[in-house]
């Protein structure tokens, strides 16, 4: 949360949706920690892609602190990491949403607890608090006095794959959820559950 290096947020938040994977392996929901491997690997690399046209358009600088109103330089790009970054918050029908949200569900089913549940929805909230900080510290904030360059932009070879990808982060969740469960699975909770995830 109180990291200002761009790749290691995005990094650190690998490593958080591996908790969430590993969260689901402990549930014994084997398939389902692999379909959000796949979801989170598209919008992950449309993460990456995007912080390596900021970071090169930036002037080679990765502290975020020292970008501030890139949306004004970077639209495209702006547009692409939000997608990614909503998708990674798992806000609904984008890639995340049709994975994490059915892991949550089914973890609430399952009722392991209210402190596991509690620690589920507390990381939940968590990954929104980074996702949001770092689009603000990056694209809405005040500048911060670094170099920027909108060049990049015009570069097809670098904004070819993150159109691609962003298409991917919008489309594969539904399509890999008809791959891999062709039934679909009923789930049972009370309201105050079943809008839990969406609330935190």
């Amino acid at each position: 949360i109180f990291e200002y290096d761009l790749k290691k947020i995005i990094a650190l938040s690998t490593l958080s949706q591996l908790g969430m994977m590993m969260f689901s392996i402990s549930l014994g929901l084997y398939e389902l920690a692999f379909f959000h491997l796949l979801t989170h690997a598209l919008f992950k690399a449309l993460l990456f892609l995007c912080a390596g046209i900021l970071i090169h358009g930036a002037g080679n600088t990765q502290d975020i602190r020292s970008f501030g109103g890139l949306s004004l330089n970077f639209p495209l790009v702006t547009v692409c990491m939000n997608l990614a970054n909503l998708s990674l918050c798992g806000v609904p029908f984008l890639a995340g949403f049709y994975s994490k949200d059915l892991i949550v569900e089914l973890a609430c089913q399952y009722s392991w607890g209210i402190f596991v549940l509690l620690m589920m929805f507390i990381c939940l909230s968590l990954t929104v608090l980074y996702s949001v900080r770092l689009t603000y510290l990056s694209f809405i904030g005040p500048y911060g006095g670094g170099t920027s360059i909108s060049v990049c932009e015009s570069d097809y070879s670098l904004v070819g794959p993150v159109v691609i990808l962003s298409f991917t982060s919008l489309v594969s969740g539904p399509i890999l959820s008809w791959l891999n469960f062709p039934a679909p699975v009923l789930i049972f909770l009370p309201v105050f559950l079943k809008w839990g995830a969406l609330f935190f």
